[in-house]
């Protein structure tokens, strides 16, 4: 299944970032991967698909490894060539203060879904808090499925 998003592994959690063209799927990876150490999965397009009951991202292989860089072009990075996903993050304009636990469903695979603006300043900060919040290192109350 071919989702339209970007896919970065941070800290051992695959991350799917989803929202509408120029939300800043790309641009909030690309702070992820400068800021945080994260490899890039895909970018633009990620196929998703089940292995032994996990969701596994890539790159279309005509897109493995390349990123857009709003204002430079295209660039390619090291990457993983796949990488299983364990949270989404859905990108808004505005987002609840107290937001409702959610989750979506990819494939068949039910996971935690966390809503953020990639625009703000702690949007890198609240990615890596909640997968902090996923692997059971960080508690945090309400918000998201995990």
């Amino acid at each position: 299944m071919l989702i339209h998003g970007t896919s970065v592994e941070v800290d051992g959690a695959g991350i799917l970032l989803r929202g509408p063209p120029g939300s800043g799927k790309s641009d909030l990876a690309l702070r992820l991967i400068s800021e945080r150490e994260a490899r890039l999965v895909a970018d633009d397009q990620v196929e998703v698909a089940l292995r032994d009951g996990i969701l596994v991202a890539s790159a279309p292989e005509t897109l493995a490894g390349m990123i857009e860089v709003r204002g430079l072009g295209i660039a390619r990075l090291d990457h993983h060539p796949s990488w299983a996903v364990h949270l989404v993050i859905e990108l808004c304009d505005t987002v609840a203060r107290f937001p409702e636990p959610r989750h979506t469903v990819i494939a068949g695979r039910p996971l935690p879904v966390c809503r953020l603006c990639a625009t703000e300043a702690s949007a890198v900060a609240k990615v890596m808090l909640a997968v902090q919040a996923l692997q059971g290192t960080v508690p945090l109350d309400g918000g998201f499925g995990c």
